[in-house]
């Protein structure tokens, strides 16, 4: 699975040792590389994602690694291979489920073979294997595609038949059926070593978001949170992962509901404070202490002040109502944290600093001096050795500076 947003199992197994920990939590887990690893070390650990995607991979990962065999993988790749040969065209019902941003994303014969997969996946009982086809299938997609992933967007080869603005030439793009038979092939010969990686046991999934379900968790449950969420850098998740989605099922609507649902990164994001009041009815106090120490961010506040006086020259003014939503968003999940993490516990957080019209957001500091008022002692800011430029467009007119990507260590107190 090309998913350039996580973060390797190397650092995971490093914090393992580091803490020894008796229960992980991974708020943000994306494709699960914190609890697959953590489960492959006989540690219990929780994850929550909201993206679909990552729930899927994740649990074909943790399939694969718990009692799958390659007779049996393999047998069903022939099964589907078979199916794929066959001459009998799939009902329209089994129609790859385009949405306006996937058009015109497959060649003809492709589209064919990708309905006679969508039609053989139907017919299946729910179980491991299925989950394993599903994930071969949605995971070829891209390449079987005349798009391209390139930071939040989907670039097109001119072939597509779409109207663009540059001309991209993708290269040989391979058949459906060829490149699940190579990705089937791969995750077969992969099974040894994922068995031994992370086949001690399945974590915990929960699929939803972190806004809703950390309430749902209990008291000083856990002694470790390795995560890395979203950052507030305008990345559109339900862009980049458009064709995945929509083989998911994810209708035009879904779309729209999904990016809303997601942890306030994008300018499309509105506010969640009606939603956020709505699911803690229960606790409003809880709800207005996170309100409190949102609006009492000064360094915040002054960045937010200096983009409200230069709106009109913003390329997306709402990159202002973007801020506003991430760090409230934020203050309430560290709130949360501070309630599920034990004492001497603690939080590894990967995340990076951004910058608007010139102004850099320092989200390291203060997100820290949040996590202090909550409980925490923040230990440690590393800063990587190598930052992240600007954005071009913000370089001609500022000048190039290096923006901090860091790791955040706090305990609780």
């Amino acid at each position: 699975m090309k998913y350039k947003e996580g973060f390797s199992r190397t650092l995971v197994r490093y914090l393992l040792d580091e803490y020894e920990p008796t229960h992980v939590l991974d708020p943000f887990a994306g494709i699960g590389t914190t609890v697959l690893t953590a489960a492959g070390e006989g540690v219990r650990a929780t994850g929550v994602e909201i993206m679909p995607v990552g729930v899927l991979v994740g649990t074909g990962i943790a399939e694969a690694a718990n009692g799958m065999t390659k007779d049996t993988l393999l047998a069903a790749a022939r099964s589907l291979d078979e199916r794929l040969l066959a001459k009998r065209p799939a009902p329209k019902m089994h129609a790859f489920p385009h949405v306006k941003i996937t058009e015109r994303a497959f060649p003809g014969a492709t589209e064919k073979e990708i309905a006679k997969a969508r039609e053989h996946l139907a017919d299946m009982a729910d179980g491991p294997v299925k989950t394993l086809l599903n994930v071969a299938c949605m995971t070829v997609l891209e390449a079987v595609s005349y798009t391209r992933k390139d930071g939040q967007y989907l670039r097109w080869d001119h072939r597509s038949g779409r109207q663009l603005r540059g001309r991209m030439t993708k290269g040989d793009i391979p058949s459906f059926r060829q490149a699940v038979a190579q990705r089937l092939d791969r995750m077969a010969f992969d099974l040894d070593d994922v068995t031994t990686l992370f086949g001690r046991g399945h974590s915990e999934l929960l699929t939803g978001s972190s806004l809703e379900l950390l309430r749902t968790l209990p008291d000083a449950s856990v002694d470790l949170v390795i995560t890395s969420p979203p950052y507030a850098n305008r990345y559109d998740y339900t862009r980049t992962y458009a064709l995945e989605l929509a083989w998911l099922g994810f209708g035009q609507e879904d779309f729209c509901r999904l990016r809303q649902q997601l942890l306030s990164a994008t300018v499309e994001n509105r506010s969640k404070i009606g939603e956020l009041r709505r699911w803690y009815e229960d606790a409003p106090g809880f709800i207005d202490a996170v309100v409190a120490k949102y609006g009492s961010q000064e360094a915040l506040h002054e960045v937010l002040d200096i983009l409200r006086a230069h709106a009109h020259e913003l390329g997306n003014r709402h990159v202002i109502r973007l801020l506003e939503g991430y760090f409230l968003e934020m203050t309430l999940i560290i709130a949360e944290l501070a309630r599920l993490v034990e004492r001497g516990g603690h939080v590894i957080m990967v995340n990076d600093n951004v910058q608007y019209h010139g102004e850099e957001v320092p989200v390291d500091l203060i997100l820290a001096d949040v996590a202090e008022h909550f409980g925490f002692n923040c230990e440690n800011i590393w800063k990587l050795a190598r930052g992240k430029g600007n954005a071009s467009q913000q370089m001609g007119r500022y000048g190039r500076r290096e923006i901090r990507k860091c790791v955040y260590q706090w305990t609780r107190v």
